[in-house]
């Protein structure tokens, strides 16, 4: 009875050890992107911080939305 048991426990081991090296090998490379860094600008009128890539430029100033952009000119 103990060699029964001793042989599922090892099999059920192996198993284990099998599936948790084949999901390691599935994952993706991490994303570069993740970590880029992105200027931050302040909106001329509220004074929030956004990227620059959000923001709406206007007159050389920097706005978080087109409302505050109008209300500025």
């Amino acid at each position: 009875m103990s060699k029964i048991i001793t042989i599922i426990l090892v099999t059920v081991l192996v198993v284990y050890l099998f599936r948790r090296m084949a999901s390691e090998r599935v994952k993706p490379p991490p994303s570069e992107k993740k970590g880029a860094v992105e200027d931050m600008v302040r909106c001329q009128t509220c004074g929030v911080n956004l990227p620059r890539s959000e923001a709406l430029m206007s007159k050389g100033r920097f706005y978080c939305c087109d409302e505050h952009r109008k209300s500025d000119n």
